[in-house]
Parts: C-alpha cells; structure tokens; sequence
C-alpha cells in the first residue's frame, strides 16, 4: 500500500489489495483482498468492497455502498467474476454493485457516472459514461446502459434490456423493452414521449446533427411504418451523420423490441 494513502485505523484492509495513491479510507470500511483502488480514490465508513473488484481514479464511495458481493443470480456457484468500475464515479449511499455471473464474466460501470442512494446495478450490467442513476433506480441482469443515459428515481429494467445513448428514463418506470437512443420514456411499461431535447443539446451535438435525429425520430414513431421499413427509410432519406448511425446499429439490434410512442403526451 502507498504511503500517501490514508486508511484509518479502524478499516479493514486486506494486506493483499492493491491501494493507489493517495487514496483515502474511512473507519469500518472493508476492502477485500482481490480489490484494486484506484489514485485518488475516497472510501467512506462502513462501505464494503469484496471480490475481484477494480475501481478507477478519484471516485467516492459514499457509506454503506456494497460493491463486489455475489451476484444474486441462483446459477452462480462461486466461479471466479469481476466488476469494473471507470474514473470520477460517484457510488452514494447504500448502491449494490454486484460481480458477474459466469467465470470470468464482468459487470461494468465507466467513467464519471453518479449512481445515487439505494441504486443497484446486477450481475453481468454494462453501464457507460456519465450515466446518471437518481435514487432507487435499479438495473437487472445483463442490461446495457449507453452513454450520457438518465434514469429517474424508482425506474426498474427487466434484464437484457438496452438502454440508448443520451436516454431519459422517467421516475418510477418499468422497462422491458430497449430504450431508443435520445428518446424520453416514462410509465408502466414505459412509453416514448419525445426526443430527449435537452439532453442533446447539452451533450455537445451539433445543430444538423440534432435535425438529422428529429427527421429519424418522426419516420421511426410518425410514419406508421414497421420497424424493418422504418430503418430503410432512415437509410435512404436521412443525412449520415455517427448519432444517425449509432440510432441505426441500436434499432437493428433491439432484440426486446423497443418502447413505443405515447400518443397521449404532446409530442
């Protein structure tokens, strides 16, 4: 262990684990012996961090989390799984973050994500970069999570479920069917109500970029036409542009089926 790092006295630190610089850990923490904790790091009291658990750069970790523990999956029989997690990630209060099911399976958080209290994220889950989880929000198994996504408070995601790039999911949600890409969605089962605006602005996209998705929205959800038409049509008539593509790839790739328009809202 480096000696810049503080560990106080009272954590329980296995002499095995691998602690970066300058890392900070709290009274009653535990820190198991496969962990690796990255420069900079802060563990608050009473957090635990077990398996072959690695987290990045100048993250917290906020008091009570649980990160690493056995994935609560009945077809785990102890096989040997990991779980990643990125730099200037935030885990608050009490979020579970559990290792793979399956040897030498992941689950996966990325960089700057802030998972806020009593979020859970299961086994074999791969969530991107700067995904925001509000309070409560829950991912099953082997659920996607895409960059810059946002889930409301209470959402719940039915495994296998993806979750597209600049998303939003409303609070108190239920998902089980894919997210497109920079769509909002709310209700039980979660609707479609519009394209995540704000969101797009904000992540940085160009203004022909943005119109290019408003005119691939409008045939996917306005034209009446199937799915297979509906990504012809966008093909053909949709200037190429990586959000078009990438909203291309993830609808030819929802194998759930994706959540449809609400056409109560005012859209």
């Amino acid at each position: 262990m480096e000696a810049e790092s503080k560990i106080h006295p009272l954590a329980i630190v296995h002499e095995n684990a691998k602690i970066g610089k300058n890392v900070e850990i709290g009274p009653f923490a535990v820190i198991g012996e496969n962990v690796e904790i990255g420069d900079g790091t802060r563990i608050e009291p009473h957090a635990v961090i077990t398996g072959w658990t690695k987290i990045g750069k100048d993250c917290v970790i906020f008091p009570g989390a649980s990160i690493g523990a056995e994935p609560q999956d009945l077809k785990f029989v102890g096989e040997k799984s990991y779980v990643y997690i990125g730099d200037r990630t935030k885990v608050r209060e009490y979020a579970t973050i559990h290792r793979a099911c399956g040897a030498e399976e992941e689950t996966r958080i990325g960089n700057d994500c802030l998972l806020m209290a009593y979020t859970h994220v299961a086994h074999n889950a791969i969530i991107g970069n700067n995904v925001i989880m509000a309070n409560n929000a829950s991912v099953a198994g082997h659920v996607i999570v895409e960059d810059r996504a946002v889930l409301g408070g209470f959402a719940g995601v039915h495994q296998f479920v993806k979750i597209g790039r600049n998303a939003m999911v409303g609070g108190f949600s239920k998902l089980v069917q894919d997210v497109v890409p920079y769509t909002i969605v709310d209700g039980r089962p979660a609707n479609v109500c519009g394209l995540n605006s704000v969101g797009i602005a904000r992540a940085g996209i160009s203004v022909s970029s943005r119109k290019a998705i408003k005119q691939a929205y409008r045939i996917l959800y306005r034209s009446g036409l199937k799915l297979a038409q509906a990504i012809s049509v966008i093909e053909q008539e949709v200037d190429s542009c990586a959000e078009v593509e990438h909203f291309l790839r993830f609808l030819r790739n929802a194998d759930r089926g994706i959540c449809r328009e609400n056409h109560e809202g005012n859209n």
